[in-house]
């Protein structure tokens, strides 16, 4: 991409609003258009960032037509297949929010799409994004708690009322979604600190105690094993109704050195081990903000991360790279999970994860 302003289209005003200050913020880009199929949603959005009236849509096969040079997705999971394949067909590139698609057809069309296009397409895995991934990162690759053979992740967040409205007893969109396959705010990070893919995978729950009327995004909780390429072990357990507070991102990652992990009640802190240096487990920061990066850095409501994200897709629209979170590792962030789900309806059968690289 040349010298220019890039003009950025924001689809799902709720969770594009996260991004949207940041690409406005940006002094290379700005906001052309906006879409959501709410229009009281979309008014509120076009106050906040000042655009016209005709850069606002509820149509999404309007709003991809006019001359975008990219386009943030905050739409539901369902949508994201649909909408990427059309708008890496009409020329524009694409920062998706996760999960990469709700089914293996989905993604598989996604890749090929890109593919076959050449548009540039970045998963916007945020929690990849945190300042302590990245030292927990720099500390395994240095090999200071040895080889890495085991991890675990959990993501345990209540939200009912996104599940199935209160109000109406109506079952939203999220009610579609298995807990497994939301799996890549755990799995990114491991992944990405391991720089491994997973082969195989194992999932088990589909019990409703909590949410009987929730779908399968009311399951109680469920929990995967995954093999990596490498032959780590990682588990995985995920749930969006079990009772927490408060709620949790957990990782933990053993090495044949020592270990380190997050605080239970949150990645807050952390605590290492090394055992050729320590007698016992010492607490460390586990910094979600880059104090490095400028204030406005702040926005999107996970310290810096959402910030690191739109720098990292700017930079491979600007280079012609491909961006760290590319099509293919997108997938590798994403389709275990679904592989997993399927295996907890079959019982809890070992299913192979499929390689997109």
């Amino acid at each position: 991409m040349e010298a220019k302003t890039c003009k950025v289209g924001l689809v799902g005003v709720g969770r594009g609003s996260a991004y949207g200050q940041i690409f406005a913020d940006h002094p290379r880009c700005e906001i052309g258009a906006c879409c959501d199929v709410s229009e009281a949603a979309l008014v509120c959005f076009q106050k906040e960032l000042q655009l016209p009236d005709n850069a606002c849509f509820t149509n999404y096969d309007e709003f991809i037509g006019t001359g975008m040079d990219a386009v943030f997705l905050g739409t539901p999971m369902p949508y994201h297949a649909d909408e990427v394949v059309q708008a890496v067909e009409a020329g524009v590139n694409v920062l998706s929010e996760v999960t990469a698609a709700s089914t293996l057809d989905g993604c598989e069309r996604i890749v090929e799409a890109v593919r076959r296009t050449g548009r540039t397409y970045m998963l916007a895995e945020n929690c990849v994004y945190w300042p302590f991934v990245q030292q927990w990162k720099k500390m395994v690759r240095a090999g200071r708690i040895g080889e890495i053979f085991y991890a675990e992740c959990e993501y345990l967040h209540p939200i009912p009322s996104m599940i199935v409205n209160p109000g109406t007893g109506e079952p939203r969109w999220r009610a579609g979604r298995a807990p497994l396959h939301y799996c890549s705010h755990s799995l990114g990070p491991v992944l990405e600190i391991t720089g491994d893919r997973i082969v195989r995978a194992m999932g088990l729950g589909c019990d409703h105690r909590l949410l009987p009327e929730g779908g399968v995004g009311g399951i109680d909780i469920q929990v995967s094993l995954f093999e990596t390429e490498r032959g780590v072990m990682i588990k995985l357990l995920r749930s969006s109704v079990v009772p927490r507070s408060p709620h949790i991102h957990f990782y933990y990652l053993q090495g044949t050195g020592g270990y380190v992990e997050t605080d239970r009640q949150g990645p807050s802190s952390a605590w290492l081990y090394v055992k050729r240096e320590m007698e016992r487990a010492e607490q460390i920061a586990c910094p979600l903000v880059d104090e490095s990066l400028p204030e406005q850095a702040r926005q999107g409501g996970h310290g810096t991360a959402e910030y690191c994200v739109v720098r990292e897709f700017l930079r491979a629209l600007e280079t012609g790279e491909k961006p760290a979170l590319d099509v293919a590792r997108a997938m590798d962030l994403s389709v275990p999970g679904l592989i997993a789900h399927d295996s907890a309806t079959r019982g809890g059968v070992w299913l192979d994860v499929p390689s997109f690289a």
